[in-house]
């Protein structure tokens, strides 16, 4: 009752917050923050580690799967490869790069070891994929009068860097474990990761179109979504047990179903929308619950760094690897100020404080500042920034009649 309770007033504040054009999960993390999760007042708090693991990993396969869905493949078809650019070496040379300073930060300190690498490492993996839907919630005063093909590329980026950054941060929980990995092992780990999560979504959304094209009864506006949500889990299961990654096989599924000519597409697509809102406010619910406020304080001065040097690395690797693209020089200085973090570093810290990594439990109030500072710092600025670098077009309510 208590959760259900949590839950509704989640949705309240995401109301509130579109009504006030502020980032829902903001006030949802206040939410989590402000309630004691021990509020039964037994030795069983509301919600544990291991089922806010659980619930994470399931949230964020729906909101692949709806990312996946409503990405229109023709439109975007034109940032495909600056995008790509951005999700795979980008993700690669921000975890590299962030590594780096973490490894110098804690070398300039005398704290350094060998065995924080993985530390680092997954800290950086974590923090190297985008949450375009907190950015583009903040430009919702700009809609209609910002570049099309920016704000696709910035979409674009979000949906497909998501699985790299997941597949890095498993093999820092893998060093981590010291469960006597090669490095050949890893990187046969990770290949097969990536073909399989890609393979068995492509064949798992083409027969999931295929099933709903051919059948009447199961395309009916209240049977739709109870298939498409079982068959996503059974995709997404079974992507799992043959060891590919369920988060990319989730987003390839979702993109075939979303551009093939399954019927009901806008049944699909609102039913999906209603998932998606509802996992990623579980996502931010259950950190706040999990995370002590007092440990987010402890890590603001670590956290406050980590932005600043993101912020760094992001415009670095912005106009590294858009440098050929068809992009202007106030356009890519615009990307590089849109990489805010969300719901897929949360749902990774709380992977590692469920792992064995004796530093897993750092992570949460980590991930929870950088997120917050984030907002704070870097997401009020997007419009006035927007404004200043002059991408933003006149609204007509300005033009003279």
């Amino acid at each position: 009752m208590a959760f259900g309770g949590l839950l509704l007033a989640a949705v309240l504040l995401d109301d509130l917050a579109d009504r006030v054009k502020l980032p829902g999960i903001l006030l949802v993390l206040a939410l989590g923050l402000l309630v004691d999760n021990d509020l039964r007042s037994t030795s069983e708090p509301l919600l544990s580690l291991v089922r806010a693991d659980r619930i994470t990993q399931s949230a964020l396969i729906l909101v692949l799967f709806f990312g996946g869905l409503t990405t229109n493949w023709t439109r975007m078809k034109a940032v495909i490869r600056p995008a790509a650019r951005l999700a795979s070496l980008g993700v690669l040379l921000t975890a590299g790069l962030l590594t780096l300073i973490g490894v110098g930060a804690l070398i300039a300190q005398g704290k350094w070891q060998v065995g924080l690498l993985a530390q680092v490492l997954f800290v950086g993996a974590m923090l190297s994929s985008t949450d375009a839907s907190a950015a583009l919630s903040l430009l919702r005063p700009l809609a209609g009068r910002l570049p099309q093909r920016v704000l696709d590329l910035i979409e674009m980026e979000s949906t497909i860097n998501d699985p790299m950054a997941v597949v890095l941060a498993n093999v820092a929980l893998a060093l981590a474990g010291g469960t006597g990995l090669a490095t050949a092992d890893l990187v046969t780990d990770v290949i097969r990761q990536f073909l399989l999560g890609g393979l068995l979504g492509f064949i798992g959304g083409s027969m999931i179109s295929q099933l709903l094209m051919g059948s009447q009864s199961l395309t009916r506006g209240s049977m739709l979504p109870v298939v498409s949500l079982a068959l996503l889990l059974v995709l997404s299961g079974g992507t799992t047990l043959m060891g590919g990654s369920p988060l990319l096989a989730a987003y390839v599924a979702g993109l075939v179903l979303g551009n093939s000519r399954a019927a009901a597409q806008e049944v699909l697509e609102e039913a999906h929308s209603s998932f998606a809102k509802m996992a990623e406010l579980l996502l931010f619910l259950c950190l706040g619950l999990v995370v002590a406020p007092q440990n987010v304080v402890e890590a603001a001065g670590w956290a406050l760094l980590l932005v600043l040097a993101m912020q760094l690395v992001r415009w670095l690797m912005v106009q590294l690897l858009l440098l050929r693209a068809d992009f202007q020089s106030s356009e890519k200085r615009f990307v590089a100020w849109t990489g805010l973090r969300g719901a897929v570093p949360i749902a990774m810290a709380i992977q590692a404080w469920a792992s064995p990594a004796p530093w897993g439990k750092l992570m949460p109030p980590l991930a929870l500042a950088v997120v917050l500072f984030g907002l704070l710092l870097q997401g009020f600025a997007l419009v006035p920034i927007a404004h200043r670098l002059g991408l933003v077009l006149p609204s007509e309510e300005s033009e003279p009649t």
